[in-house]
């Protein structure tokens, strides 16, 4: 029997607890697993080895956990979307039913939350209330989904409080400050409070846990996969519209002004919370869907960045100075950031480099060396007709990808030497997360500001 048994007790719990996580692991799966563990763990005790060093051996040849997560669901599909849904216990007491029914009442609140300032007159159709939901859209359904999260991460009403601080600070300056209706800081303030906000909504799906660097990382891949869903379900939303008119229309009514005032903007609001839902429902069931699109998208985009640079330098042709030439850049950009955050995501630490990795970093590069450009043109244009809210804000934001990627490619071009781990890639990357936040804030409070909310 092992030398320390509370101590090797306490690491078996932990283990069964994260084998657990797998939606389509059911306890009698965890038992027998657990069952093939403590045999290990007992035969290599018996040959010498202390409790510490059998668990963590022992753990090492039952294999990876996530394959063995994806195994059992294959074997066991026909449960599979049943857990998603209801989970294996049909009763009433069920946990998953409990949480499911709970989503939903938080997604009504979301769907509803937008239609509150109708009672003060403020109508969701009207043209002259279309400044106050475009600074306001945020405070609609982030603090729902903070609640969804802190409930998860059990913060309690406390954290919960904590994480609504910055969006009662927030609230206070979109509407308070004196914006012109079509003002250029009044879009760039809508356009970055999102940016901002969503690092609290971050800090709630960590549990507050904000130093933890694999904690970050899931908070990254929880953004991707969400963002997936959202787009399936507003795709959905499309085609429920479409065949709600075009059945009314077979009676002689009209449905427009229904999906037009109430099942677009609330189904916009709610499907956020359900989206949220799904992604830590399906989490360890099946293969998140982010990583699966980069690897499709990261030869593509390598392809056509190493075309237009080669392109240019040889034609000689420079790229256009016009504002939506530049914005298109920084698209571009944030698309490739994102590819190699996914990417990282989804890639094994220890794994040796492969021809993948010399994709990403030819696609790191060739996005640096865009960036460059990007910032030359930005620089022409301010020193030709001044500074002005969108360029200086084009310009930081250049400034801040230019170093996030000029790193990224450095910490790259290391570990395909063999002279820097591939974690530190990904600490930096969970690392710089923060100042696109801070950037983002700055945007929305000091911009106004500085440029007399023109």
């Amino acid at each position: 029997m092992p030398q320390d048994p509370e101590v090797l007790k306490q690491q078996i719990a932990e283990w069964r607890s994260f084998v657990a996580r797998g939606k389509a692991i059911e306890d009698r799966d965890v038992e027998e697993l657990e069952g093939h563990l403590r045999d290990q763990i007992e035969g290599l005790i018996d040959s010498g080895l202390d409790a510490d060093e059998a668990f963590l051996v022992s753990v090492k040849r039952i294999g990876n956990l996530n394959a063995l997560s994806r195994e059992f669901a294959r074997e066991h599909s026909d449960r599979l979307w049943r857990q998603l849904v209801l989970g294996a216990d049909e009763s009433d007491e069920n946990p998953r039913r409990n949480e499911t029914l709970f989503v939903l009442v938080l997604a009504l609140v979301a769907g509803l939350a937008i239609k509150l300032p109708e009672l003060f007159g403020i109508r969701f159709e009207d043209q002259a209330s279309e400044a106050f939901y475009i600074r306001n859209i945020s405070f609609f359904f982030l603090p729902v989904l903070i609640g969804y999260l802190s409930w998860k991460r059990n913060l309690g009403v406390a954290g919960f409080t904590r994480l609504l601080i910055p969006f009662a600070a927030t609230a206070m300056v979109v509407n308070l400050y004196p914006f012109l209706r079509q003002g250029h800081t009044f879009f760039l303030s809508a356009i970055h409070l999102p940016i901002a906000l969503w690092l609290v909504v971050g800090m709630a799906y960590i549990g507050l846990r904000w130093r933890d660097s694999d904690e970050r990382m899931n908070f990254i891949r929880f953004t991707g996969e969400l963002f997936i869903y959202y787009v399936l379900m507003a795709l959905g939303g499309g085609v429920l519209s479409m065949l709600t008119i075009g059945l009314f229309q077979a009676i002689g009514l009209k449905a427009e002004s229904f999906i037009t005032q109430w099942l677009l903007p609330c189904g916009a609001m709610g499907a956020v919370i359900v989206g949220a839902w799904l992604v830590e429902v399906k989490k360890g069931v099946i293969e998140n869907m982010a990583p699966v699109l980069t690897r499709i998208f990261t030869p593509l985009f390598t392809l056509v960045l190493v075309a237009f640079l080669a392109t240019m330098i040889w034609t000689g042709r420079g790229i256009g100075f016009e504002r939506e030439v530049l914005i298109g850049f920084d698209l571009l950009l944030v698309v490739v950031l994102g590819l190699l955050l996914y990417s990282i995501s989804a890639r094994d630490p220890q794994a040796r480099p492969g021809l993948f990795d010399t994709l990403q970093l030819i696609l790191v590069v060739s996005a640096l060396v865009v960036d460059v450009i990007a910032l030359a043109a930005i620089a022409t244009r301010i020193s030709d007709f001044g500074f002005t809210p969108n360029r200086s804000a084009a310009l930081g934001e250049n400034l801040i990808l230019l170093v996030n990627l000029g790193w990224s490619a450095w910490l790259y071009f290391g570990f395909m030497r063999g002279q820097k781990p591939f974690s530190a890639l990904e600490r930096w990357q969970t690392s710089y997360l923060p100042v696109y936040a801070v950037w983002a804030l700055f945007v929305v409070v000091v911009f106004p500001l500085l440029f007399g909310f023109v």
